[in-house]
């Protein structure tokens, strides 16, 4: 099942790498990619990408829609 969300968009957009945005979250570079690719994953990690974006967690809808 694939889930709308912005990472891709937010992380081009602030001239972010993959890897750069992975270290940042604390997560894999593999974990980036299949975000962005729309797949399934945690809360926590949701919660880890919106805050190395630059977002609080307030401010979840503007990168990741329809989900918790």
């Amino acid at each position: 099942m694939k889930n709308q969300n912005k990472v891709k968009s937010i992380r081009e957009s602030r001239l972010m790498s993959k890897s750069e945005l992975a270290r940042k979250s604390g997560v894999s570079p593999l974990t980036i990619d299949r975000v962005e690719r729309g797949e399934l994953c945690r809360m926590e990690t949701m919660r880890k990408i919106i805050l190395a974006l630059g977002f609080s967690l307030e401010d979840k809808n503007k990168v990741f829609q329809d989900q918790g």
